[in-house]
């Protein structure tokens, strides 16, 4: 029984300081024309409104969609909360949050027998998601403490795909990008061939086919251009878990600016 005891309080404190570590993130909500964006925002560590920041948007999976500016950090803000990252790296980090009844990327998408095949549109007008996040990132990079030199995005499955159209709606805001797990139509790509990008993808993954990811890279480098494309050959969809173990990522990303 102490030994259940004693198990019981460990695990409960793990769960406080996995909360409390949370809770670093601030909750705000970006509200234009009657329609409300939520998202988790936070600031390096002795942050002054004086100095200017660099500042990484990171975008979310299918699976944290909602309204309850909470489950949008289920994967990657642990990294941007790791010690380490803090003490060496002064970045503000923004996790905003999709609705469950948008979508980040103008995509579409069909179920057949449980299993989702996507088609991504050509152009075409933003997602209402994606139309309040462009309109907050508007109206927030113009803080004057965000290095407008230093804007990165990167996002995971639907993310990835989000990534991908941001970067096309904006492409010279961003120094440069990340995209795990996603797609995009490759006669979208020549609108952000010039940003630095490292794209990643599973191998075996069954939801989101690599054959997207592969299109992309395929048609930047027929734009003359080379991004960074790692294969993990035994990953399914989580392929996100190998791209954030990988120890270049960060450096890599922040060494550009525009």
């Amino acid at each position: 029984m102490k030994k259940i005891n004693a198990l019981l309080i460990l695990i409960l404190f793990n769960v406080s300081a996995f909360a409390q570590d949370f809770s670093l993130f601030k909750k705000e909500e970006f509200i234009t024309n009657g329609d409300t964006i939520k998202y988790r925002i936070l600031y390096p560590k002795n942050f002054d409104a004086a100095k200017k920041y660099p500042v990484v948007l990171f975008l979310h999976g299918r699976g944290e969609s909602g309204n309850d500016n909470q489950k949008q950090l289920t994967h990657g803000a642990k990294m941007f909360l790791n010690e380490n990252f803090r003490n060496s790296n002064e970045v503000i980090t923004i996790f905003p949050q999709c609705s469950e009844n948008s979508y980040w990327a103008n995509v579409e998408i069909e179920s057949v027998q449980d299993k989702r095949f996507f088609t991504f549109v050509k152009g075409g007008q933003p997602t209402k998601s994606m139309s309040l996040l462009l309109a907050f990132t508007d109206t927030f990079f113009k803080n004057s403490f965000v290095d407008a030199t230093k804007i990165y995005v990167g996002g995971l499955s639907m993310g990835g795909m989000g990534t991908f159209e941001i970067l096309r709606r904006k492409p010279n805001t961003f120094a440069a990008a990340f995209a795990i797990c996603g797609g995009d139509n490759v006669e979208n790509v020549k609108k952000y061939k010039n940003v630095p990008l490292w794209i990643f993808h599973g191998g075996l993954d069954d939801v989101v086919t690599p054959q997207f990811s592969y299109g992309v890279y395929r048609e930047l480098k027929k734009l003359g251009h080379e991004p960074k494309f790692t294969v993990y050959l035994k990953a399914n969809h989580n392929s996100w878990d190998s791209a954030f173990a990988e120890p270049e990522l960060f450096p890599w990303l922040f060494s550009h600016h525009k």
